[in-house]
């Protein structure tokens, strides 16, 4: 798995399927849920390199999901993430190795705290999360919210 990053030009085409040779897009993504973060990052004239959405790509080495912050660190050195797999990609450990990676690339570039929430239903999702060494901070309107000291 390997995380790679994904700039405003690139955001463009993959809302598109504009795909290029060494693009390797799995036919299912970008999920549904990763558009409006795509369409967002794609808007954008400048983006901060590192605080940005990222791909996620399987061992082949083929785009199955995304990984992405909500920004950079804010004044408490916080930041909040958020990640996806299309269907295929599920239950083979990519999302927990991609939460990972994130978790190591915020605290390379001065992150101290991170967050992240999901659905109180996605028991998949929150086995991630806590995998990752989320620990759930509280549970409120049917969402679970966990943080992690980095």
């Amino acid at each position: 798995m390997r995380l790679d990053p994904i700039d405003p030009v690139l955001a463009a085409r993959i809302v598109a399927r504009d795909e290029r040779a060494g693009d390797d897009w799995h036919p299912e993504y970008p999920f549904p849920d990763e558009l409006a973060p795509l369409r967002s990052l794609a808007a954008r004239g400048e983006t901060d390199p590192v605080f940005t959405l990222y791909a996620i790509r399987d061992e082949a080495g083929i785009a199955v999901g995304g990984f992405g912050f909500f920004g950079p660190p804010d004044e408490s050195g916080t930041v909040e993430f958020g990640y996806g797999l299309i269907p295929a990609a599920r239950g083979r450990g990519l999302a927990t190795a991609a939460v990972a990676e994130g978790l190591r690339i915020a605290a390379d570039y001065g992150a101290v705290r991170a967050i992240a929430d999901t659905e109180e239903t996605n028991s998949a999702s929150l086995a991630v999360l806590e995998r990752s060494g989320m620990a759930v901070t509280r549970r409120a309107g049917g969402m679970v919210y966990v943080a992690r000291d980095l």
